[in-house]
């Protein structure tokens, strides 16, 4: 049971499951795609922040028939987007503070020429604990892996802000808080420099052009149906 508990929230089985109450919601079935969403929901742990947590709370927004209760869920997933942004920017500031002090050159005993310090030791400078394998040199270990998960994700949450303060401009716009829903269109606008010129990345920049248009009053179209993405 454990085994397949943890076989079903790995990473892959994740979006496996988020996709097919995607396909479920499209396919009209709202309350079976909520219901699932929020099982995943609680599978994963709110804990825990990631870029399946941020994903699952942006599709659970689509799902709620109660606009407020939309609102709440993209909230979250924004706050989920900002979280992994302000964790990738610390980090990224570390290692330049890291390798700026790992360039620094320190004078050795007299007679000597001037050392600097590595920035990172090489893999496997030190012993192998008991258990652990060896990691050669030039191979991608553990540490290696996370960090090429991490650089994914942060390109990921990067292309799904535009998306994300769009549906909540959508929101603001059902609760009659125009003001609310034209800052987080101008937010969506500065983000969308990080579309691809792709079928998502021109639907998504149509969307904000026509939520732009409805606000100011020049377009005459309703505000979309709860639950609906303002492009669909």
């Amino acid at each position: 049971m454990v085994a397949k508990r943890q076989e079903e929230a790995s990473p892959d089985a994740v979006l496996t499951r988020i996709g097919q109450a995607v396909m479920l919601h499209r396919g009209g079935d709202r309350e079976e795609a909520r219901n699932r969403l929020g099982e995943l929901w609680q599978e994963l742990g709110v804990e825990d922040d990631t870029l399946h947590h941020c994903t699952l709370a942006h599709y659970l927004a689509d799902t709620q028939d109660d606009p407020a209760d939309e609102l709440a869920w993209d909230l979250r997933a924004l706050a989920v987007a900002d979280r992994l942004m302000r964790e990738h920017d610390a980090r990224a500031e570390h290692d330049t503070r890291a390798e700026h002090d790992g360039a620094a050159v320190e004078p050795v005993a007299e007679g000597t020429e001037h050392a600097a310090r590595s920035p990172r030791p090489p893999l496997r400078e030190r012993p192998c604990a008991p258990g652990e394998e060896s990691v050669e040199a030039g191979e991608p270990g553990d540490g290696e892996a996370a960090e090429a998960n991490r650089r994914r994700a942060v390109a990921a949450v990067r292309g799904l802000y535009p998306s994300l303060h769009l549906n909540l401009a959508a929101d603001y716009v059902k609760l009659g808080r125009p003001d609310a829903a034209r800052a987080q269109l101008d937010l969506a606008k500065a983000a969308s420099g990080a579309l691809s010129d792709d079928s998502y990345g021109k639907g998504v920049r149509a969307a904000i052009g026509r939520l732009a248009l409805r606000l100011t009053g020049t377009s005459g179209e309703p505000a979309p149906p709860p639950g609906q993405h303002p492009w669909a």
